[in-house]
């Protein structure tokens, strides 16, 4: 299996779908809009995305299974499963405000080997596969050099149906508000993600994640010289639902806030 050839094909099946998202926007109105739950949006966008998404993916890899945010197909592989998100930020696209981008994971066991994050308002993709570098629209990537919490500039996200850890959350927030250059709430974690693979942002941390919000966006911060983990400092990240992914100079002080403030 050549996961190189995969991976450009899944770039251009992202690049592809998030083409028909953006030209849906202008269409979206709220009286067309599902809620699966408290705060959390469908539109019809999402689910004709995911579907054509599935399509491609299914010629890639006869093989192998998802796991999709809207669940448009659910047959499980017995080696390979692709982890779709069809539109990451569904809230920010239907209020017309980016980001929001397509994040496609492709899983080998519990390993993941194929990462793509395509962010459709800037017609940014990244990408990465088992050993490779990460990559920008054909560029290579890698996360900054920052080693102090004094210098970094910090992504977020805030819960909107979990309110367990609220109260610590908070507290870790206003810490990081006054002991760094910022943090700020993009609203979609593979974007999230991605920007710290980059070296725009220096760390991220959220809970209440989802697998298809953050597989492909922490392999790629992984191949872009980045360290992923959950709270704990254990690799639970994907099925974990909390997560924080920084540069390596930064990584020991800032496990360190997270440890003091959210156990």
């Amino acid at each position: 299996m050549n996961l190189e050839i995969i991976c450009k094909q899944t770039c251009d099946i992202a690049i592809e779908v998030g083409d028909f998202i953006r030209k849906q926007m202008s269409q979206i109105t709220t009286d067309i809009v599902e809620s699966k739950g408290r705060h959390d949006f469908v539109t019809y966008v999402d689910k004709t995305a995911e579907k054509q998404i599935v399509a491609g993916l299914e010629k890639i890899l006869p093989e192998a299974g998802f796991i999709a945010e809207e669940q448009t197909n659910t047959q499980k592989g017995d080696r390979y499963n692709w982890v779709i998100d069809p539109l990451d930020g569904t809230t920010n696209y239907i209020h017309g405000l980016a980001p929001f981008a397509v994040s496609i994971a492709l899983m080998d066991g519990d390993e993941v080997a194929i990462g793509v994050v395509y962010e459709i308002s800037l017609n940014e993709c990244f990408y990465a596969w088992k050993d490779s570098k990460a990559y920008l629209n054909g560029k290579e990537i890698t996360v900054s050099k920052v080693s102090k919490l004094d210098d970094s500039f910090l992504a977020t996200g805030f819960p909107y149906y979990d309110f367990d850890l609220l109260k610590e959350y908070l507290q870790l927030l206003e810490y990081f508000l006054k002991e760094t250059h910022g943090v700020r709430r993009l609203g979609s974690a593979a974007t999230d993600l991605v920007y710290v693979a980059c070296g725009r942002f220096d760390a991220f941390y959220e809970y209440s994640l989802h697998p298809w919000d953050v597989a492909a966006g922490a392999f790629i911060v992984q191949r872009a010289g980045g360290k992923v983990c959950d709270f704990k400092g254990c690799s639970n990240y994907i099925f974990g639902k909390e997560m924080i992914a920084t540069n390596h100079n930064l990584y020991d002080d800032f496990m360190s806030k997270v440890l003091q403030f959210l156990h």
